[in-house]
């Protein structure tokens, strides 16, 4: 099923590109910035050696099973090490992890040992159980995933891994990344008040299909 589901999204995405009207979305431009995400330290190993790299786009795109997806530059380091591997780390930053994020963001594995920057710093790591790979200690939520199918889309390669070991920290919170910069989740926004909740149920029913 999910792999079928992801054909049907490579089927598609090949059709859009062969519309004359497509659009790029180019790094830094106002409509790119529209975007929230989390931030992903992808750990890796292979033939660039233990390695983290900051994934603003890692997804969650399956429960059952529970399938994680990352999209990265086909010529990072930690492309090259999970097309060797087969595996790789999730490890989702917490709100203070800010400076990891950064410094596994901003360096190439290829010419940085950033595992050994960050252990510098006093960041901790940690032996994944399952697979081969380092994990970052305090992220807000660690997922060991192997991979179950990987294809290139537009100017990257999207790994899709299944996660076959997690722990996560209730007591931490995600950091979120918007327009070149990290944020703590904020105010919740409340639901509309009861008479605007009884106005939708009552347009719901004036407007359900037969």
């Amino acid at each position: 099923m999910d792999k079928l589901n992801l054909q049907t999204l490579k089927l598609n995405f090949n059709l859009l590109q062969d519309l004359n009207d497509e659009m790029d979305l180019t790094w830094g431009s106002i409509p790119s910035k529209k975007f929230v995400t989390n931030v992903g330290l992808i750990t890796s190993n292979g033939h660039w050696g233990n390695n983290v790299m900051s994934a603003e786009w890692t997804h969650h795109i399956s429960y059952e099973p529970g399938l994680i997806a990352v999209n990265i530059h086909l010529s990072d380091a930690t492309a090259e090490n999970i097309m060797k591997s087969k595996e790789f780390g999730v490890n989702i930053a917490a709100e203070s992890q800010n400076v990891v994020c950064s410094i596994a963001g901003g360096y190439t594995g290829k010419e940085v040992n950033k595992i050994e920057v960050l252990k510098e710093l006093g960041i901790e790591f940690y032996k994944a159980r399952k697979i081969d790979v380092l994990m970052v200690k305090d992220a807000t939520m660690n997922a060991e995933c192997k991979i179950v199918e990987q294809m290139e889309l537009g100017d990257h390669i999207m790994f899709v891994g299944k996660a076959i070991e997690i722990t996560t920290d209730e007591n931490t919170r995600p950091i979120l990344y918007h327009s070149g910069k990290y944020y703590k989740v904020g105010d919740n926004v409340s639901k509309s008040h009861q008479e605007v909740l009884d106005k939708i149920k009552q347009l719901v029913e004036k407007y359900r299909k037969s």
